[in-house]
């Protein structure tokens, strides 16, 4: 709805809630030549109305190729950016739509043409309000990448429970791989869900571990010829298949060079690849078996 001024002393809320009302019909954003075009506000006006609106935290901005973009923020998400600065507002819908991955700094920089020196004030500020928090990723010592304060991080930056500390957390794999060993030999046949459960309430883990997680240290189990598997006797059926129980292998494998190989029994061999963030060119297990 277009927007005429007038002489009376409603004109800026009038402004507001005419441009609110385009933004919110237009959720991919629009830019401020478009809602000077439709709403026939003045030059001065629709700069009072979007500044005035941006200090509500009623609208939000960010970059789209060269075009900054304005897009509507519902009351509840508004009180909670109530007081950003443009600068701030603009970094925050950066870091917003990194999600869980996280932005590095240097993106940012890119994204927003931000100087160092206003990158870093803004970031403070924002983390101060705990808007936005810092979290280490695991492709690279000493990287960090800026997400939502409330959001979890991705396995892919933190690594899940296989590292510490941006470190690959062998220690942590080989008393994890001992205590599902000790499950598995003092419960006879337990499924994979009876693994997990029991690790996870074990006391000892202190990290969150998935089923798949689980998976792997039972399937490093298998490949070194500690442990066999077998269907459920009570036909027990789930979306993948048949439910399968395991139990100590009642056969001995001998060591040979697949099996002595960290490869054999490494719980994220699935996840190595040659230009992967875990790969032989930088696992320090190989690199000892090698020279062994």
């Amino acid at each position: 709805a277009e927007y005429m001024g007038d002489d009376t002393t409603d004109q800026p809320k009038m402004a507001e809630e005419a441009l609110l009302s385009f933004c919110r019909e237009n959720k991919e954003g629009v830019t401020e030549e478009q809602l000077s075009s439709q709403l026939g506000l003045s030059a001065e006006e629709l700069v009072e109305a979007l500044n005035s609106l941006l200090q509500k935290g009623r609208l939000s901005i960010f970059k789209s190729g060269s075009n900054l973009l304005y897009k509507h923020v519902d009351a509840e998400s508004a009180a909670k950016l109530h007081g950003l600065g443009a600068d701030e507002l603009l970094v925050y819908q950066h870091i917003k739509q990194s999600g869980n991955m996280g932005i590095w700094i240097r993106d940012l920089k890119h994204g927003t043409n931000m100087q160092q020196t206003a990158i870093s004030k803004t970031l403070k500020t924002l983390e101060q309000r705990k808007l936005i928090k810092v979290v280490k990723s695991i492709q690279a010592k000493n990287k960090k990448v800026y997400m939502l304060y409330e959001l979890e991080p991705s396995r892919e930056v933190t690594g899940g429970a296989w590292y510490s500390e941006q470190e690959f957390d062998q220690q942590f794999i080989s008393v994890l791989s001992e205590n599902c060993l000790t499950y598995i030999q003092k419960k006879k046949a337990p499924t994979l869900q009876d693994i997990a459960n029991a690790m996870r309430s074990s006391g000892f883990v202190k990290v969150e571990l998935r089923e798949e997680d689980i998976e792997m240290i039972v399937q490093t189990l298998i490949y070194d010829g500690k442990v066999e598997s077998f269907p459920d006797p009570r036909g027990i059926y789930d979306s993948k298949g048949p439910v399968m129980c395991f139990r100590i292998s009642r056969w001995s494998t001998s060591l040979n060079q697949l099996t002595t190989m960290p490869c054999g029994v490494c719980p994220v061999f699935r996840e190595c690849s040659e230009d992967g963030i875990i790969s032989p060119q930088t696992c320090v297990y190989y690199s000892q078996w090698l020279d062994f």
